[in-house]
């Protein structure tokens, strides 16, 4: 019997035989269809080729995609584990033209295909056609030899395919397996459709026309084909079972989750075993394509479906998280087709575990709700919207799971009073936004969350996607549409965009629509909206368009290198200065990095290099960066640093980096930096490339900054830095630096000398020479000398007065320089004479005369300022006065 792996890979060999290229499944979250919560069918990676935007080199390819169908309109949730063929995670084989053959060859490989490389029997098979199709209708007859009541014309939109409301379209031509008369139901297009025994296996998609809005259509230039067949059903049928999770593949997932937890495979508890293999894939295969569970977006569909399989998990006994545990049984089924999975392993079953082991406690809470409240209504009665939005908003139930626990018990929820409750804690939250007091403006963007949703950022795994302009905002307002020149504020679905938080500054880049172009200069965000502030560059955008949303990818591969580095820089910090060490704020810019932190005192060059050596040291150890996704409380518990002044929900993102050896591993095993942040980072640490220290400084009283540059920042600066040291050796004609130290410490002994010699000089000249200077003149009893200098500075007058002090002996001095700006004055008193004479009053006379204010010093030294030197005599006239008495 052929697994579904030999399944999928004879599907793929056989049209790589026939020149189309093997191309990988694209990640759940689309990257290039906003509309989509996650990728539905194998035609999402290639909706720009079909439409002409984007060329590859290659006109034929084929894939197994990847799909989820959870959330918006297509949502199978409701009915995984019921049914014989709904699930949440599917692959998709599929095959595609861009041009290149048509329905004939289309026609003729699926034949050969199914009838040869997977041996079905001819006589089984049946399709169905566009009921206008004819050239299909005979196509089929040539190839397969099918009767016209083999080739069933449709005239619904069964089998006919709309990208959307306008855009690519063409007919299809499904293709039908029979099981036989003694399964219920009839072919498709008859009453009895719906039965079981009609199975379709296979879509054809011929993509042919142009559809407007008018409703007309033309023949498309390139047209091009898009099927699509579930591996899972083909799996079955050739496995022979009807059902999907008979297959070996689904077969092994529920035996894995029997044994988990001691229950019979196909007993009572069948139906759990049965949503619990489905929903393992789905979470995982999420899990590694970055979505992570949230109470919003993805991550919110994400959380129900982990939460609908984790209450089966309990309703089956289980008292312990168990999906975590099944991730090992998928890895071996799926982890060679989906490298992804194995990659991812160790954060799925992190993941997994932690949701299940916070949920185990709502879970019991809730249900025992759900038991009381049932127990106070009447026999078959539904459950009040009410009490089902308290679960939903107390408990954390969804209400699609409240609505599976209650379906096995035969009853229902009253929507309506679901969706009552829900419009009046909306209202609340609006009226109670209203009188925060904040910005006028800032209502409009709570009205937005209310009315769109929050944005979902993608940017952790992407810097390009493409969104849906829900809103533009200019001054406060919503416009409809912004043309070239004007700056409007930018709201999409989702994006690729950071908005500024924790210390990273937001993203630059582009926004393109089909009709015009914005610069990005910023990323804020409101209530969970995100604002691209944005100059229009060409054209105009208008609200409802699609757009394309591209981030600045050199700069944001900057900013992620600092905040990275940031993390090393930290727990460096803390390893060589002590544990006090706590982040007290941060910049993570595209050009630096700026780290605020506590401590006392300035750090010593040998600190700083130490810091700096370990930081690189962890960067070339090139190890991975980690995510995972935590509550606050089980971080911190683990060891993890917060970040100053950030605000956490109930829950956060835990980035780790670095590895330890030996003894120098901590609480986290062997993580070096563990830190909680909603940043984005470098894949590995060496993608930091280098750290370079500038300097440290005081922030403010007991808080340090250290300013730093990463990457080709740093390599730019050392080599400036390079540069400069070789021009000052060629200056001082060195031919090493220790060389050139050596002559700068002589030369700058040779210089102190002289400018001791100098200053010696300059006082002489200004004393008159070695004559000794003025004479002093007797006032009042005291010897007293005043005199006004030529070339001397405010400073070198206090030396001057004690020189002249010396030799008087005993008596007073009055110097002035004449500075050729603003005059200096300076006055001195011998220690004899203090008790009855201050410098301090001589030098306050002076300065006043000469339009300066104040004055101040001891008894025996004085200094002052003045403002104009024409007033020097009536200064030393003042000075004369005060002695006198």
């Amino acid at each position: 019997m052929a697994s579904l792996n030999d399944i999928r890979s004879t599907y793929l060999d056989f049209f790589a035989r026939n020149g189309h290229k093997v191309v990988e499944s694209s990640p759940l979250v689309p990257r290039n269809d906003p509309t989509l919560m996650f990728a539905n069918s194998g035609m999402v990676q290639f909706k720009n080729l079909f439409t002409g935007v984007e060329t590859r080199d290659y006109t034929r390819a084929t894939t197994a995609q990847k799909c989820v169908r959870a959330g918006g309109k297509h949502n199978d949730l409701d009915n995984v584990g019921y049914t014989a063929r709904h699930h949440t995670f599917f692959e998709m084989l599929g095959n595609f033209s861009f041009g290149d053959y048509f329905k004939a060859e289309a026609i003729a490989f699926a034949w050969e295909l199914l009838t040869k490389d997977f041996g079905l029997n001819k006589d089984k098979l049946l399709v169905t056609v566009y009921h206008t199709d004819d050239e299909a209708a005979e196509i089929w007859k040539k190839v397969a030899g099918f009767s016209d009541s083999k080739v069933i014309r449709i005239p619904t939109d069964d089998n006919f395919w709309r990208m959307g409301p306008t855009g690519p379209c063409g007919p299809c031509t499904e293709i039908f397996y029979d099981h036989g008369d003694h399964i219920w139901g009839g072919p498709p297009g008859s009453p009895e459709e719906d039965g079981d025994r009609f199975i379709e296996i296979w879509n054809n998609v011929f993509m042919q026309n142009e559809q407007f809005a008018d409703g007309s259509m033309r023949p498309l230039d390139m047209q091009s084909i898009d099927t699509g067949m579930g591996l899972e059903r083909i799996g079955a049928l050739l496995q022979g079972k009807h059902d999907n999770y008979d297959t070996d593949l689904m077969r092994s997932l529920i035996e894995a989750s029997a044994h988990a937890t001691s229950s019979d495979p196909d007993g009572p508890g069948k139906t759990h075993h049965r949503v619990i293999a489905d929903h393992l894939r789905s979470t995982s295969f999420l899990i590694a394509d970055g979505v992570m569970p949230s109470n919003e977006g993805r991550g919110y569909v994400l959380r129900r479906i982990m939460r609908r399989a984790m209450r089966h998990a309990h309703m089956l006994g289980s008292q312990d998280p168990v999906m975590f545990k099944l991730v090992p049984a998928l890895v071996r089924q799926m982890g060679a087709a989906y490298p992804e999975l194995a990659r991812a392993q160790s954060l799925i079953e992190e993941t997994l575990k932690l949701e299940e082991t916070r949920f185990k406690t709502t879970l019991d809470r809730g249900l025992k709700l759900l038991d009381e409240e049932l127990g106070r209504l009447p026999e078959g009665g539904d459950l009040p919207g009410a009490t089902a939005f308290k679960l939903y908003d107390t408990y954390g139930f969804p209400l699609d799971l409240t609505q599976d626990a209650l379906r096995e018990r035969g009853r229902a929820v009253d929507v309506g009073g679901f969706d009552a409750a829900m419009a009046e804690q909306k209202a609340k939250a609006r009226a109670a936004w209203s009188g925060t007091g904040e910005a006028a403006d800032s209502k409009i963007w709570f009205e937005l969350a209310e009315e769109h949703g929050v944005t979902e950022f993608l940017g952790y795994d992407t810097e390009t996607a493409e969104g849906v302009i829900n809103a533009l905002v200019r001054d406060g307002a919503a416009i409809d549409a912004a043309k070239t020149g004007e700056t409007v504020q930018i709201v999409v679905n989702q994006t690729p965009f950071y908005a500024e938080s924790g210390g990273q500054v937001g993203d630059t880049g582009w926004i393109r629509t089909a009709t015009g172009l914005a610069e990005v200069t910023d990323t804020r965000k409101v209530a969970g909206v995100f604002l691209h502030i944005a100059k229009l560059s060409e054209g105009t955008i208008s609200k409802g368009q699609p757009a394309k949303l591209e981030v600045s990818h050199s700069r944001r591969g900057q900013i992620r290198a600092n905040h990275s580095a940031t993390h090393l820089l930290h727990e460096a910090l803390r390893r060589a200065l002590g544990d006090h060490v706590a982040q007290k704020g941060s910049l993570n810019a595209p050009d630096r990095l700026r780290f605020d932190f506590s401590h006392a005192k300035g750090l010593t060059p040998a600190e700083l290099k130490v810091v700096q050596a370990e930081v690189n040291d962890f960067i070339r150890q090139n190890t991975p960066v980690d995510t995972r996704i935590m509550t606050p409380d089980d971080a911190r518990a683990l060891g993890a640093q917060a970040l100053f002044g950030e605000k956490y929900g109930e829950e956060v993102r835990v980035v780790s980096m670095g590895r330890l050896e030996g003894s120098a591993k901590g609480v986290d095993g062997d993580t070096y930096s563990l830190e909680l942040c909603g940043g984005t980072h470098v894949q590995r640490t060496g993608d930091i490339g280098a750290f370079y220290i500038l300097g440290d400084s005081a922030s403010s009283a007991g808080v340090r900054r250290i300013e730093a540059l990463t990457g080709a920042g740093a390599i730019a600066h050392l080599e400036q830095s390079a540069d400069e040291l070789h021009m000052l050796l060629a200056r001082l004609k060195s031919p090493t630096a220790a060389d050139a130290l050596q002559k700068l410490e002589g030369l700058l002994s040779e210089t102190r000398a002289l400018q001791n010699e100098v200053a010696q000089l300059r006082r002489e000249v200004a004393m008159g020479g070695k004559s000794g200077g003025p004479e002093a003149k007797e006032i009042n009893g005291v010897k007293f000398i005043a005199q006004v200098l030529q070339g001397v500075s405010g400073k070198d007058l206090p030396a001057l007065i004690d020189e002249m002090k010396a030799k008087l002996g005993s008596g007073a001095v009055l110097l002035i320089a004449d500075t050729g700006a603003k005059p200096a004055v300076a006055a001195g008193v011998t220690a004899d004479l203090t008790a009855t004479l201050s410098a301090v009053a001589l030098v306050k006379a002076a300065a006043e005369a000469l339009g300066g204010k104040g004055g101040g010093g001891r008894p025996d030294m004085a200094q002052a300022g003045g403002v104009d030197i024409a007033g020097a005599e009536a200064a030393i006239a003042a000075a004369e006065a005060v002695i006198k008495g």
